[in-house]
């Protein structure tokens, strides 16, 4: 008999694994976690292969094998896997009668064309896409409670879509001008792979931009934003910090708006909602507001005219982006309140 309450992790050494275990570690409601990574390096616990964890992170430590994951009692799977990975995995887990959070990008599109096109991978986990539930609580929180397999959100994607889809719904956006996102993300985002362009002397006292026109976030913003493909220039940035993204996105209005209107319109939509904050008119968070937390700071700026809206989405690409996010699904999923563990 599978416990959704018995955890298997696969995936640690990365940047998000690792912020994922400092989470499920301290979860209160959590029975058991085990993690399975490829290399254990001769550890037997989370402890022994990272220090910072003594005296709390005595979870056991399992080379990666599918068969140990499946003869095991765990009810629940995250994986904090590359997406080829996730991609062979997940169905299997799920054939075997366990719920799947996955943190890569291999689930979080209905197509594979999509997916093929933007990752430049082949699908073999195609006949899953369908399944799979897109895992952003404050839009689709009653299909994440009923999911199978959660595909968890992009951390630039995240930031986005939680900005601009009231505006959206609202009809508020004019359908002949630009949504310009101007995204700038911590260097964990990037992951932990050795790259030359990541090296600290790189990264020190520099800011540049990358990935323009081919961000693999680019096809969730459309997806769940709703905007045209010609409308939305999305932009990416490289920020010389370990973890935070501040996109700053501009939009002109169909018709003019007060502040209070906007302010108002973010709060009636986020109501309820406990991780996302909507800042009063004219004030604007910045990543020191949100960084170690599980928190979306939402601020806006609006031009006198009424229709040039300016707004600040801030959120840690590792929890709100990434391992945050991911146990908000868990919590949804166990019916329990979704801040437990988070804050």
């Amino acid at each position: 008999m599978r416990d959704p309450l018995q955890i298997a992790v696969v995936g640690l050494t990365g940047y998000t694994g690792l912020e994922l275990a400092g989470i499920l570690l301290r979860h209160p409601a959590v029975a058991s976690t085990t993690f399975y990574v490829r290399e254990t390096r001769g550890a037997n616990c989370v402890a022994e292969l990272f220090p910072q964890f003594r005296g709390w992170g005595q979870a056991p430590l399992r080379p990666l094998s599918l068969d140990s994951i499946v003869s095991s009692q765990a009810g629940t799977a995250f994986l904090a896997t590359p997406h080829e990975v996730s991609a062979d995995l997940a169905p299997a887990l799920l054939d075997a009668g366990l719920r799947v959070i996955d943190l890569s990008g291999a689930f979080r599109f209905q197509s594979p064309e999509t997916f093929t096109s933007w990752y430049k991978l082949s699908t073999p986990h195609a006949g899953y896409l369908g399944e799979a539930v897109y895992g952003l609580p404050e839009l689709y929180s009653g299909e994440i409670a009923n999911a199978r397999l959660v595909a968890n959100p992009g951390c630039y994607a995240t930031s986005v879509i939680l900005a601009l889809r009231p505006l959206v719904e609202a009809s508020f956006i004019d359908s002949n001008q630009n949504v310009v996102c101007d995204c700038k993300s911590g260097a964990s985002g990037a992951g932990k792979d050795p790259r030359r362009d990541l090296q600290f002397v790189e990264v020190d006292q520099n800011f540049k931009a990358y990935n323009l026109f081919s961000h693999r976030h680019t096809p969730e913003i459309l997806e769940h934003t709703g905007l045209g493909e010609s409308q939305l220039i999305f932009s990416t940035h490289l920020l010389p910090l370990a973890r935070g993204i501040l996109s700053t996105i501009y939009v002109t209005l169909a018709s003019q708006q007060s502040p209070d209107v906007i302010e108002a319109l973010y709060r009636k939509f986020y109501a309820g909602r406990p991780m996302v904050r909507i800042w009063p008119a004219g004030t604007l968070p910045e990543l020191q507001h949100v960084a170690h937390t599980n928190f979306c700071d939402i601020g806006f700026a609006l031009e006198s005219s009424g229709k040039r809206l300016i707004l600040v989405s801030c959120l840690d690409n590792l929890g709100k982006g990434a391992a945050g996010q991911a146990v908000q699904n868990f919590n949804h999923i166990l019916g329990i309140e979704e801040k437990t563990a988070l804050q």
